[in-house]
């Protein structure tokens, strides 16, 4: 199966004058922010989380939930087509990489069978520095 061609291609240098070095480091070079230290790992605020680098829609607030591992954590994307997920075995075991459909920027992974007590059987652990949040209007 090929996988999807981002719309939104930019270079290095073009996304390094739009991001700032911790956020190019997660989103366009797949890094890891460390756990519990995320401006969304706690956030129960109501909204949509959007791609910090393009701005695309990616997960709603009412899929989040509370998984204790030191990222926020979505049962859901908002939409199939909104993410893609691919094989990761960067560090020597298997992973699924989730990236944005829209830009190509590494989002998180996501991980299956964990016993979560949520409408599907998946954790998207995703980078609080991969996302922004746009609250809903009161």
């Amino acid at each position: 199966m090929t996988e999807p061609k981002p719309k939104l291609q930019l270079s290095d240098s073009e996304w390094r004058q739009r991001l700032s070095a911790p956020e190019f480091r997660v989103l366009r070079q797949a890094g890891t922010e460390a756990p519990f230290t995320g401006e969304y790992t706690d956030t129960k605020t109501s909204g949509v989380y959007r791609c910090r680098a393009c701005g695309e829609e990616l997960f709603r607030s009412d899929s989040k939930f509370d998984s204790h591992c030191g990222w926020p954590s979505f049962f859901s994307p908002l939409a199939g087509e909104k993410i893609i997920e691919r094989v990761d075995t960067s560090l020597g075991m298997r992973r699924v990489e989730v990236l944005c459909a829209n830009c190509g920027s590494h989002l998180g992974h996501v991980f299956e069978g964990e016993g979560y007590d949520t409408p599907t059987d998946l954790r998207y652990c995703i980078n609080s520095i991969s996302m922004r949040l746009e609250p809903d209007e009161a």
